[in-house]
């Protein structure tokens, strides 16, 4: 028996050590994910501040609706940058996950957690299913106009009709992804990493 559980125990370092050798691909996989996310969502409201902080004033209800948007912006696309190349990883989640939660508070929040109105739970946290089962309503009812009235094969050749719910999801998502960078940094495939052996070691 214990032959069996040494053996069992040296597979399990050696696959390990090989695993640990590729450890620089969660890090990187995530940072690409999650920058053209961010640089994309930040360019969008810099190129157009006025109807971003319009939109943070009188529907978000932010105070100091211009310079929010600014902030909110600039930390999207320059954060997004930063996580593409690996550039002060830790720094720039910070400032992300902040966007995030603001985001999900103001924005998300009052829509519950689906971003898409799920009939069938994907969570079991969902707060406001009662908005699923409007959107599902009103996703119906879109349809069925849709059919009666106009070429529904072709408006859906490149995807399903559905209702928006705008839930939290993604933003949540967005933010837990992040925690990651901001504890263990950008890896070994990173600019952080570069600078970290020329200057540490």
């Amino acid at each position: 028996m214990n032959k069996i559980i040494d053996a069992a125990t040296q597979a399990q370092t050696l696959l390990l050590e090989k695993i640990k050798l590729l450890d620089f691909t969660a890090p990187l996989l995530i940072r690409i994910y999650l920058a053209p996310i961010f640089i994309l969502a930040g360019w969008g409201k810099l190129s157009d501040l006025e109807s971003t902080a319009y939109y943070f004033g009188e529907y978000l209800g932010l105070p100091l609706p211009n310079l929010m948007a600014f902030l909110a912006g600039a930390t999207e696309f320059f954060g997004g940058i930063a996580l593409l190349i690996g550039l002060a990883t830790r720094w720039f989640s910070i400032p992300l996950m902040v966007t995030m939660l603001v985001a999900a508070a103001t924005a998300h929040w009052s829509n519950g957690w689906h971003a898409l109105p799920e009939t069938t739970l994907t969570v079991p946290w969902e707060w406001r299913t009662d908005l699923i089962d409007e959107a599902v309503k009103r996703r119906d009812a879109a349809r069925s106009l849709l059919e009666q009235h106009g070429n529904y094969e072709w408006l859906t050749e490149a995807g399903g009709f559905t209702v928006l719910k705008n839930g939290i999801e993604f933003a949540a998502t967005y933010f837990i992804m992040l925690l990651p960078l901001l504890f263990f940094g950008a890896g070994r495939a990173s600019v952080d990493h570069l600078l970290r052996k020329r200057f540490m070691s």
